[in-house]
């Protein structure tokens, strides 16, 4: 009898241990910048649903198009309407995995590399990028930055404004999870 309730202690104490490794987020961080001569665009969703599970090393985002706040509405509305088209594409999501030993009982930062799919614009896009995952008292927080091309996703960018939108976006994720309890 005592080694029926020692080894349910034991099970149950494993299973809350692996529950633990699992991180989630519905206030997550995604920018991005175009620098261009002509003009400078900024927009910013805190929107962005995140999972990362460190025992299985994989992560995942959801995040609405039409949460990307911009510093002028006409670009908002230029965005949403012409470029990602949000009503056709109201949601981008990303579904990867990382690399590098991450152990949530020993704070500090771990540079891992992370991989998945990127769905964009209705296109599937492979990324691969440097990342790094912070475990702190009460949580972790996940940060990356890497390019992304719009032509890549589709996204037609019309000759006439050409010249004000970069080559290349520059986009910096930054989630702060906390444990699933």
């Amino acid at each position: 009898m005592k080694k029926s309730v020692l080894l349910i202690a034991c099970c149950g104490l494993i299973i809350s241990a692996a529950s633990a490794q699992v991180y989630i987020t519905r206030t997550g961080v995604i920018n991005f910048f175009s620098k261009t001569p002509m003009e400078d665009i900024k927009a910013e969703n805190n929107q962005v649903y995140a999972a990362i599970d460190l025992s299985k090393k994989t992560i995942a985002f959801s995040m609405l198009m039409k949460s990307f706040l911009f510093r002028k509405e006409l670009m908002q509305e230029h965005f949403n309407e012409n470029y990602v088209e949000s009503d056709r594409h109201p949601k981008s999501t990303f579904k990867g995995t990382f690399t590098g030993d991450v152990d949530p009982q020993k704070p500090g930062v771990y540079n891992v590399q992370a991989q998945g799919v990127l769905t964009l614009h209705g296109v599937e896009k492979s990324v691969n990028t440097p990342a790094t995952i912070e475990i702190t008292g009460d949580g972790l927080t996940g940060t990356a930055r890497f390019n992304l091309l719009p032509q890549d996703f589709d996204i037609e960018i019309p000759g006439i404004v050409r010249d004000k939108i970069a080559k290349q976006i520059d986009v910096q994720v930054k989630i702060d999870c906390k444990p699933v309890k």
